[in-house]
C-alpha cells in the first residue's frame, strides 16, 4: 500500500513501491454483505467515483446519478426513507450565476476586456460578496495595499471605485484572508472594490471565477450581496490612475471610471438533492432520537484536461496537500524529484489525460463508508434511530447540510449527536506529516460536549481500534479552519454534539488524481468500523451526550 512508500526513495525502489499501490483500474462489482469489509467499500467506491457519475458537481446530471445510485442500493437494502413526500430526496433550489456578456468596464476611451484584463467576483459564499457594478462615470479612488495599517476611509470610498493594491508576500492576491470580512464589509457604500491582482491569481482560480458558478437560491426575505468586486490586472489597475501605483498613498484619486454589470444569477434547472434515510432504533422511546451519520455526496465535476500521472508526481513532491498548497510551483531542486517519479509512473503504465474530479476520497470514501454503514445497522439495528444524510454541496459552501438543518426532515432537537465523514481512506506518511496506519484527524469532538469527546477516546481503546488522534486541526485559530469547512458545523451551529472523522489532505485533494485505486482500503475499512463502533455506542446511551460548552449563534459566522 502507499503507506509504505517513502517520499524520499530511489528511482529503482520506488517502481516496485507504485506496482504495490495500484489496484485495477476497473472493478467488476460483487454482492455485498452486512458485514463492513475491504471488498465492500471497493466494491461501491469505484462504482461512485467512475467517471460515468463526471465528477458529482452539484447542479449537474452527473450529481443526480450519484443521488439515484445511493437511492437505489437504500431501497434495495430496505431501510426507510426520510426525504420529501416519502422519498430518499430532500431537493432544494439552486441559482446559477454566470458572467452577463453585456459587463462594461472603462476608464476614458479605453475599454477592458473581461477575462483578461479584469474579472468580477460572482457571489461564492464569501459574506457580501457578489453585487453587480452600477457605476456609470464615477471617481476612481486608491485604497492602499491590502494588510497595511492605513487605508482609505469608508467615509472617503463612498460612493467610488477603490482600487487596493494585494499584500505583499506569496499569496498577497487572497484579500479575504489577509483584508476578513469585517474589514471590506466597511466599504459596503462604496460604488465597488477592485484589486489589482489578477496578474498572480493562479490561472486555475481565475478560470474558476470567469465560469458559470452555482449557488444556493436566496429566499424570500434573505439579503443580497452588498459588495461588488473584481480582480484587475496591473496594467489595467494602472490605466485608473494614468500610472504606476507606486508611491500612491491611500486616497489618491485617478480620474472617472465606468463599471456596469457583472454575474447574472437565475434559477438552476437542476436542484441540490440530500439523499436521507433511517434505521429505526429498536427501543420504544429512544427510538424517537437520532444519531446522524453523514458524508458530502458532491464533488468537482469536469475541469480542463490535463495528464495524470504527470499531475501526481508533480503534485507529491512539491503540492504535498494537493489544492491547500495553491499556486506553488517547483524549485530547481525539485525537479529532478518530479521527473524521477514521473519515469517511474511511465514504466508501469502510459500516460493518461483526465478532466473529471471523481473525488474518490473526497467525499467518495465517506459517502461509501455511510452506506456501508447503513447496510450494518440495517442488519443490526440499536436503540436509538439512525439517520443516515448524504449531503449536497458541500464543496460550494456547506448547502445540503445548511438545508437539512434548517429544514430538517426529523425534528432537529432530537438528533442527539451528528457524526461526519469527510475523506477517510489515506493518511499514509506519503500524504501528510505524522500519518500512518492508525492515524485520524479528529475535530470538534468536545467542543460541544465533553462527553462525547471522552467517549470517542474511549470507543477507540474499549474497542482496540488502534488509531492515534490528531487534535492539531481542532485548535482554535487553526489557520485551515476545518471545523467551518465541513457539514458536522450546519449542525453543531444548532447546539448539536458533533464529531468531524478524517484522515486528512494529501497531494491528490482536489485533483483529477483523486481515484479509486489510491485509497487504502485497508485502513478505510478499520475507519469506517470505528464509526460504527462509536454510533452504535452513542445510539445504545441511557442518556444523550451532555452539552457543557456555550453553543455557536446559528446565524452567525462559524469562528474555529
Amino acid at each position: 500500500m502507499l503507506r509504505h512508500c517513502s517520499r524520499g526513495l530511489a528511482l529503482l525502489a520506488l517502481v516496485p513501491c507504485l506496482a504495490l499501490a495500484q489496484n485495477p483500474l476497473k472493478h467488476v462489482p460483487k454482492p455485498t454483505t452486512t458485514a463492513i469489509t475491504t471488498a465492500d467499500l471497493l466494491t461501491r467506491l469505484y462504482v461512485f467515483a467512475d467517471d460515468s457519475m463526471q465528477g458529482r458537481e452539484v447542479g449537474t446530471e452527473g450529481h443526480l446519478r450519484g443521488a439515484r445510485y445511493l437511492a437505489g442500493e437504500l431501497a434495495r437494502l430496505g431501510l426507510t426513507p426520510a426525504g420529501d413526500s416519502g422519498t430518499f430526496y430532500q431537493d432544494f433550489v439552486l441559482d446559477v450565476t454566470a458572467p452577463d456578456p453585456a459587463t462594461e468596464v472603462k476608464v476614458g476611451d479605453a475599454v477592458l476586456t473581461s477575462g483578461t484584463d479584469f474579472i468580477i467576483f460572482p457571489a461564492i459564499g464569501l459574506p457580501g460578496i457578489g453585487k453587480p457594478f452600477n457605476a456609470e462615470n464615477v471617481p476612481v479612488i486608491y485604497g492602499g495595499k491590502i494588510g497595511d495599517a492605513t487605508l482609505v476611509s469608508p467615509e472617503a470610498a463612498a460612493g467610488k471605485l477603490v482600487l487596493f493594491a494585494p499584500a505583499d508576500g506569496p499569496g498577497g492576491w487572497q484579500f479575504w484572508g489577509r483584508f476578513g470580512p469585517p474589514r471590506y464589509q466597511r466599504y459596503a457604500s462604496a460604488a465597488g472594490l477592485m484589486i489589482a491582482a489578477l496578474d498572480v491569481v493562479p490561472g486555475d482560480l481565475a478560470g474558476y471565477l470567469g465560469s458559470t458558478q452555482v449557488g444556493m437560491h436566496e429566499e424570500s426575505g434573505q439579503p443580497g450581496p452588498t459588495i461588488a468586486l473584481m480582480y484587475l490586472t496591473t496594467a489595467a489597475a494602472e490605466k485608473m490612475f494614468g500610472g504606476s501605483l507606486n508611491g500612491l498613498m491611500a486616497g489618491a484619486e485617478g480620474p472617472a471610471a465606468t463599471a456596469i454589470g457583472g454575474p447574472v444569477k437565475r434559477p438552476s434547472p437542476i436542484p441540490g438533492r440530500n439523499v436521507v434515510a433511517i434505521v429505526p432504533g429498536t427501543d420504544p422511546v429512544l427510538k424517537y432520537q437520532y444519531v446522524a451519520v453523514g458524508a458530502h455526496n458532491d464533488h468537482e465535476g469536469i475541469l480542463r484536461p490535463v495528464e495524470h500521472d504527470s499531475l501526481r508526481a508533480f503534485n507529491t513532491v512539491v503540492r504535498p496537500g494537493g489544492a491547500e498548497d495553491g499556486g506553488k510551483q517547483a524549485t530547481a531542486e525539485q525537479l529532478p524529484m518530479v521527473q524521477a517519479r514521473l519515469d517511474s509512473l511511465r514504466a508501469l503504465r502510459a500516460a493518461r489525460i483526465d478532466s473529471i474530479m471523481n473525488g474518490a476520497d473526497d467525499d467518495g470514501s465517506g459517502s461509501m463508508a455511510v452506506l456501508e454503514l447503513a447496510e450494518y445497522f440495517k442488519a443490526n439495528p440499536v436503540r436509538r434511530s439512525i439517520v443516515l444524510v448524504w449531503h449536497a454541496g458541500e464543496e460550494k459552501g456547506l448547502f445540503g447540510s445548511g438545508w437539512f438543518t434548517d429544514h430538517p426532515t426529523v425534528p432537529r432537537d432530537s438528533i442527539v449527536a451528528q457524526l461526519n465523514l469527510d475523506m477517510i481512506g489515506r493518511g499514509s506518511p506519503a500524504d501528510i506529516p505524522g500519518g500512518g496506519p492508525g492515524y485520524i484527524q479528529l475535530i470538534g469532538s468536545r467542543r460541544l460536549s465533553t462527553q462525547l469527546g471522552d467517549l470517542v477516546e474511549a470507543v477507540n481503546t474499549t474497542g482496540k481500534h488502534g488509531f492515534s488522534f490528531d487534535y492539531q486541526f481542532d485548535a482554535n485559530g487553526h489557520p485551515a479552519q476545518y471545523y467551518c469547512r465541513s457539514d458536522h458545523y450546519m449542525y453543531a451551529r444548532y447546539g448539536i454534539p458533533v464529531v468531524f472523522f478524517s484522515t486528512g489532505s494529501h497531494p491528490d485533494y482536489h485533483q483529477v488524481t483523486d481515484e479509486p485505486q489510491y485509497i487504502n482500503y485497508e485502513k478505510y475499512a478499520g475507519v469506517t468500523s470505528f464509526v460504527m463502533d462509536v454510533a452504535r455506542t452513542v445510539a445504545n446511551l441511557e442518556t444523550r451526550p451532555v452539552v457543557d460548552h456555550p453553543k455557536p449563534d446559528p446565524k452567525g459566522q462559524c469562528r474555529q
